[in-house]
């Protein structure tokens, strides 16, 4: 039987204060969010809608701070830093969050016809990174700021 890898650190607690950088990716890679157009990333209002979403996220996790984000036509990116030792571990927050912009979406397709999405809007996971100190934070701080420049290149480039 296929067993899916475990992304996450075997020992880590991920509901420690801490850094954490965060990758998500739109299912199938769609290019739902938005255009890179002359390298800025021009939202369309489901990008609008994420990154909306995303900068109230902190007023639900009261123990986050948010850092360093951006919507891609087909990811997002973001750094956080959980404040407090909390019962909720990282991957409650990325739940949540792909929950309310799921459900958000949904309304855009039935409302507004933006492009439906087949099964789900968010692939499975997502990508985390804890960040260990401050040279790390700086190149995934440059690595967000940069991505519409380098968005040909990007892996995630469709």
């Amino acid at each position: 039987m296929y067993q899916r890898k475990n992304l996450r650190l075997k020992y880590y607690d991920y509901s420690q204060k801490g850094f954490y950088f965060i990758t998500i990716c739109g299912q199938n890679r769609m290019k739902y969010f938005g255009e890179v157009d002359n390298n800025i990333m021009v939202l369309n209002e489901a990008g609008l809608m994420i990154d909306k979403i995303w900068s109230e996220i902190a007023l639900r996790f009261s123990f986050i701070e948010q850092y360093e984000s951006i919507v891609m036509p087909n990811h997002f990116h973001t750094i956080i830093e959980i404040t407090d030792k909390t019962d909720m571990v990282l991957g409650d927050m990325i739940g949540a969050f792909k929950s309310l912009t799921t459900n958000a979406y949904i309304k855009g397709v039935h409302q507004k016809n933006w492009i439906p999405f087949e099964k789900r809007l968010w692939q499975r996971n997502y990508y985390e990174h804890v960040i260990r100190n401050e040279a790390s934070y700086i190149s995934l701080t440059e690595y967000i700021d940069n991505n519409p420049f380098k968005w040909k290149e990007d892996t995630f480039y469709v």
